[in-house]
């Protein structure tokens, strides 16, 4: 635990009291929820470690943003807005352990686990360093006995954890960061670019938020292995989705899984006399809490809305697909399901990726204008970025392919030593001679 808490005060020293105040208050809260009879008094207790989580949330995360939106209502209206803007850093990783910490009061609640009595072991649990800034988002079950289990000397767990790290890094410093000098060049410059210069910024963007992502994710999975401890897969290939429905189950899990037991399934049940327009309502009200998430601005509430209402029209037309389906050859419709999945996913991120609407809007509507300011991308300084990144894309891509649903590092360790110590060396010198080592910051670190 002290290893945790030097880690997160690295950042801001002050801010470990922001953790600790949620850690007090959800620690006794579980003991609380479990000791107590009557269920309207848990209840009570429940809402009251729900509250202190999500109200730490609101005033770091959403503050500002809900006061700028009062702000411009009352210029409308010929008020001015009395209420101060703060300035404040958003603690690293406040999403993820926040949701985090809330699974456990959820559990305790729902009798699927039994409050922690070690005030150490629950602190621990939420401020785990592999996984504390940005995933996965564990839950009690699977985290919390670990920590009290002996983990002994265990060569495999080393040498796996090191190849997980090492993959991960590939896809940081030599994919993700490398594609992000030119996705960088485009988004800040983008009055000077259009066409197919926009298109190359909105794929690679797609790729870079997945290197990006799924590279700290195997870090992570990868440190803790390292230390004895197993942390859940946080990806599984989501670019191979035929549909939205199937990629959230292969993109982000833990947050997906953690939305749909906690938040879309409630609902779903609620509404469940509404019939489809219920699964409608309870995918759009999830997904627009996701894009909320994901980012205080209006551009992510469209980005989740965005995905919302594509699950929506998965719902209801399953039928309609299937008969689709079973016209069209098998390998035809699969190709062409995952590449407009992907098409749409790549939107999607424009969004995301936009400061603003009149960012987003100016590339969306400039996206297959024909000129030739994709020339600027040739000068040699971009052209080598673009060249490093596409043929590091092709390699992530072809690994995880040639090998399919079996893990590459994986298959990495059943081979002889010489295959496994040349494949070590030739990512190393991948690694140092082809990544890109400017300051750049995971993209999940500031959610």
């Amino acid at each position: 635990m002290l290893a945790s808490c030097i880690f997160y005060m690295f950042f801001k020293p002050e801010y470990i009291l922001i953790l600790a105040f949620t850690i007090v208050v959800d620690y006794y809260a579980g003991i609380a929820i479990e000791n107590t009879a009557t269920q309207q008094k848990r209840y009570y207790f429940l809402v009251a470690s729900l509250v202190a989580n999500i109200g730490v949330l609101a005033v770091f995360k959403y503050y500002n943003f809900l006061n700028d939106n009062v702000t411009g209502l009352c210029r409308i209206f010929g008020y001015t807005n009395p209420i101060p803007y703060l300035s404040m850093l958003l603690p690293i990783g406040l999403s993820f352990h926040t949701f985090q910490a809330m699974s456990y009061t959820l559990e305790v609640y729902r009798k699927q686990q039994k409050a922690e009595k070690h005030f150490g072991m629950y602190a621990l649990y939420v401020m785990f360093y592999p996984q504390l800034v940005a995933g996965p988002i564990e839950r009690p079950q699977n985290l919390l006995h670990q920590f009290r289990e002996e983990h002994p000397y265990n060569y495999y767990n080393i040498v796996s954890g090191l190849r997980l790290i090492l993959w991960g890094f590939f896809k940081k410093i030599v994919v993700a960061d490398r594609l992000g000098v030119i996705v960088n060049e485009i988004y800040n410059n983008y009055n000077s670019y259009s066409g197919i210069a926009y298109v190359i910024a909105v794929v690679f963007f797609a790729f870079q938020i997945y290197a990006d992502f799924s590279g700290y994710s195997d870090i992570a999975v990868g440190t803790a292995r390292v230390m004895g401890f197993d942390l859940m897969h946080n990806f599984n290939y989501p670019f191979r989705s035929k549909n939205y429905t199937e990629f959230w189950r292969r993109w982000h899990i833990s947050l997906s899984t953690w939305f749909n037991d906690y938040l879309y399934s409630p609902l779903v049940f609620s509404k469940r006399k509404w019939g489809n327009r219920g699964i409608v309502f309870a995918i759009m009200i999830t997904f627009a809490i996701s894009g909320l998430w994901h980012g205080a601005g209006w551009t992510f509430l469209v980005f989740g809305l965005l995905h919302g209402a594509v699950l929506s029209y998965e719902a209801v037309s399953k039928k309609f697909r299937k008969k689709l389906s079973a016209k069209m050859p098998a390998l035809v419709y699969k190709k062409s399901s995952q590449l407009l999945t992907f098409c749409f996913l790549a939107f999607t991120w424009i969004f995301f990726r936009s400061e603003n609407f009149s960012k987003a809007f100016h590339i969306i509507t400039s996206l297959f204008t024909a000129d030739d300011s994709y020339k600027k991308l040739l000068e040699p300084a971009l052209l080598y970025h673009f060249i490093i990144g596409s043929a590091a894309i092709i390699v992530m891509e072809l690994l995880q392919k040639v090998y399919g649903e079996q893990k590459f590092h994986d298959y990495i360790q059943k081979q002889p030593m010489p295959v496994r110590w040349t494949y070590y060396t030739a990512f190393c010198i991948l690694i140092i001679n082809f990544g890109y080592y400017g300051n750049n910051q995971f993209i999940y670190f500031q959610f």
